[in-house]
């Protein structure tokens, strides 16, 4: 009886309906990303006439400009995703060279960690 072999790599179709969903999440990444760039730039314009002791102006715009950096990471995470799609290393684990559940995938497309590897970290 022949051994069964482990998968090393997705197939092509496989990548392909991985790449489908990173751009749907890469769009609404980017749409966010410019909804927040949009609000942090309104609040700031209309706020010309107001002291910039105002504190809760401050911490709201504070907020934004964390969650605009946040996202602005996440997108950047998501673009590398695409990378590893086109150089056939999607969905391998950097840590452990298996590959990584389509399940895991699914819900974080941009992990370069299996589960195993994750809880290795922790």
């Amino acid at each position: 009886m022949e051994a069964m072999t482990e998968k090393t790599r997705y197939t092509d179709s496989e990548l392909i309906e991985f790449e489908q969903i990173i751009l749907e999440k890469l769009a609404v990444a980017e749409d966010d990303l410019q909804q927040y760039k949009d609000y942090i730039s309104n609040r700031t314009n209309n706020n010309r006439g107001y002291s910039e002791d105002d504190s809760a102006e401050l911490e709201e715009r504070e907020m934004l400009t964390q969650l605009a950096a946040r996202q602005s990471k996440h997108i950047g995470y998501l673009k590398n995703a695409l990378i590893r799609i086109k150089n056939g290393t999607y969905g391998v684990c950097f840590k452990t060279g298996k590959l990584i559940s389509k399940e895991r995938l699914k819900l974080v497309p941009h992990t370069t960690l299996s589960i195993e590897a994750k809880r290795q970290q922790q």
